[in-house]
């Protein structure tokens, strides 16, 4: 028992409180794994867990972390901006499914809906609530959180605690990596926008044959019909594109990491 006090002394519990500065900023920025329905209590604790983990191999090895308040505030600072910089790398990819989402929303007609989000803790349209909680299931079914976990160790072995990463040399790595998501996600919607656009061109044809029908009282459950279907069709497919989203994640990580180790 003396050996391990001696051990984890007080150099690696500021180790440990700084990598939870890391990894707190990240979950801060994961719809996923920081719900705001989380209590604050469970959200401390996983913090804190997930950073006695990482830190066990610093144990005992020689102090890498600054003593003095002001060098440690500014280690603090660091480890928060690498943290959110991870995190970043996650929100994109769930704004990827928000945005195919919303385009499909406002497509059919539903844009103008709004339910409650028990995920978000917010009000937004209907299919882009239901494309959110797919994301986070779908999430789950990758074994999202197993590579979420191993990223941030490998954010901690490309930069110990106490250092960061050049977010000059990284800014051009990310928006490039961003905007390849967003277009995944643009890829999600894609074949049912274009099925729907496909439906306001017939209906147009329609129109302009039969002038006497209402088209917008037509049009309306026509293509919500349509829309569902498209949909439905299109579920059997929605795992390849979806698995490319969240795998964006990890480009975007090894593509900065990589960039600000220059």
């Amino acid at each position: 028992m003396n050996a391990i006090v001696s051990l984890l002394g007080p150099d690696w519990i500021v180790t440990m409180l700084l990598l939870s500065a890391r990894i707190a900023a990240l979950l801060l920025m994961t719809p996923l794994l920081y719900a705001a329905s989380m209590p604050l209590l469970v959200r401390v604790l996983v913090t804190l867990g997930f950073s006695c983990v990482i830190a066990l191999p610093f144990a005992g090895s020689p102090a890498t972390v600054p003593q003095e308040p002001g060098p440690l505030l500014q280690a603090l600072l660091r480890e928060v901006t690498v943290g959110a910089t991870l995190g970043l790398g996650v929100l994109m990819a769930f704004a990827g499914f928000g945005l195919a989402g919303r385009l499909v929303d406002v497509q059919v007609g539903f844009g103008i809906a709004q339910v409650f989000d028990p995920l978000t803790r917010s009000r937004m349209p209907v299919l882009s609530s239901i494309f959110a909680l797919f994301a986070a299931v779908f999430f789950f079914l990758v074994n999202g959180h197993h590579a979420l976990l191993r990223g941030i160790a490998y954010s901690v072995e490309r930069f110990p605690v106490g250092q960061s990463p050049s977010l000059a040399g990284a800014a051009e790595a990310i928006a490039r990596e961003a905007a390849a998501l967003f277009t995944l996600g643009f890829a999600l919607a894609a074949p049912i926008v274009l099925g729907l656009l496909l439906v306001d061109f017939a209906l147009g044809v329609i129109a302009r044959n039969l002038p006497q029908l209402n088209m917008l009282v037509l049009g309306v459950p026509v293509k919500i019909v349509a829309g569902l279907l498209a949909l439905w069709a299109w579920a059997g497919a929605f795992g390849a594109p979806a698995g490319r989203l969240y795998a964006g994640i990890y480009r975007t990580w090894t593509a900065w990491l990589a960039a600000g180790a220059r």
